[in-house]
């Protein structure tokens, strides 16, 4: 583009403007009135929906790792373990497994998370663990599927 003037050249807002109102409009393109076509209404609504959607990510974790810590204690309990036993026996038979890995095999394969429970539940008595002290080693397994 050439210019005449300095004020020809002022005036001019360029492709810049377009493009940064168009990337506004399509986050906005689901609102609905005012706010999905009014420029100034729907760059507040859109950075509003940003903010929300960030909060939302982080509470997300929030309730998995909730939901992680209390489907690991009840299958540990079930194995007559608890949790902070069962995980500081894993780590110190070198056997690195994160919560959800731990639940995921709680749930999908019984018999797998019941041999680690045994090994956790050996180790921490080898080692001395005080919480140790007053369990007994687990013994039977109570699944779903055998309640009738």
């Amino acid at each position: 583009m050439v210019f005449r003037s300095i004020t020809l050249f002022a005036r001019n807002k360029g492709p810049d403007e377009y493009w940064r109102k168009r990337k506004i409009f399509k986050l906005s393109a689901h609102l609905g009135a005012r706010r999905r076509n009014c420029y100034s209404l729907a760059i507040r609504a859109v950075h509003r929906s940003l903010m929300f959607a960030t909060w939302g990510r982080t509470l997300k974790r929030i309730q998995i790792n909730t939901l992680w810590n209390q489907r690991l204690d009840a299958a540990c309990q079930e194995h007559g373990i608890t949790s902070k036993v069962m995980l500081e026996g894993l780590a110190r038979t070198d056997i690195l497994l994160n919560r959800k890995v731990l639940v995921d095999m709680a749930i999908y394969e019984p018999r797998t998370f019941k041999s680690l429970a045994k090994i956790a539940w050996a180790r921490a008595k080898i080692d001395g663990l005080s919480s140790v002290r007053n369990l007994d080693l687990p013994t039977g397994v109570l699944m779903r599927g055998m309640i009738k």
